[in-house]
């Protein structure tokens, strides 16, 4: 008998169709590409270019974006510290099943705390690539694509990441995008380096 969590009486009932199966299938390994970053800094953008250019090399991947899933699975969150970390938890938990189906799933999420992003590392020793998305506040600021950062000066916006709730840094992330002599990297140059990373480990192909 198992007991997890809040959960008795419940067993793991396992699959006839295995991991290594699936991948052979696909022809390339199922890993989680975590894309983390300040709002504005141009996650969602590199999460859409990196699926695109994944598609023309015919790889199956998924985005887990952290305003879509927020419309669904997590829209009784909100945005305090607890509520962020169950965020995070449900993303993670959803992103390795994907993985263990196969495919190269790209969650494009802010994931402020570093202890959040850690504990979904931990689900993914194997097949979680972070990539930081390490643009300066200032920029994300100018960019403003969603008006949040002016609603959050304005204080009409409380716990605002970068403003008034801070954002952690990653420590060991496998990749780090940021502007080179104040230039930003266009996005399909972003998807490239992560494509490139994604080949040279071996999850392209079974």
């Amino acid at each position: 008998m198992s007991t997890m969590g809040n959960s008795t009486n419940i067993f793991w009932q396992e699959s006839p169709v295995g991991k290594l199966e699936r991948q052979k299938l696909l022809n390339q390994k199922g890993c989680v590409v975590w894309i983390t970053g300040l709002s504005g800094s141009g996650k969602s953008t590199l999460a859409c270019s990196l699926s695109r250019e994944l598609h023309t090399r015919g790889k199956l991947s998924y985005i887990l974006d952290g305003d879509n899933v927020r419309h669904g699975l997590n829209k009784d969150l909100g945005f305090k510290a607890e509520d962020r970390t169950e965020n995070i938890r449900r993303v993670g938990e959803v992103a390795k099943l994907f993985a263990d189906a196969g495919l190269i799933c790209i969650a494009s999420l802010i994931s402020p705390y570093r202890k959040d992003r850690d504990a979904c590392r931990a689900m993914l020793p194997d097949a979680f690539i972070e990539v930081f998305m390490n643009m300066p506040l200032a920029l994300c600021e100018e960019r403003d694509p969603k008006g949040l950062y002016k609603l959050a000066r304005a204080g009409k916006i409380k716990g605002f990441t970068g403003i008034d709730d801070p954002y952690e840094p990653p420590l060991n992330c496998e990749i780090e995008l940021n502007q080179k002599d104040g230039v930003c990297p266009t996005p399909s140059a972003m998807a490239e380096e992560v494509v490139t990373y994604l080949e040279d480990k071996g999850y392209l192909q079974d």
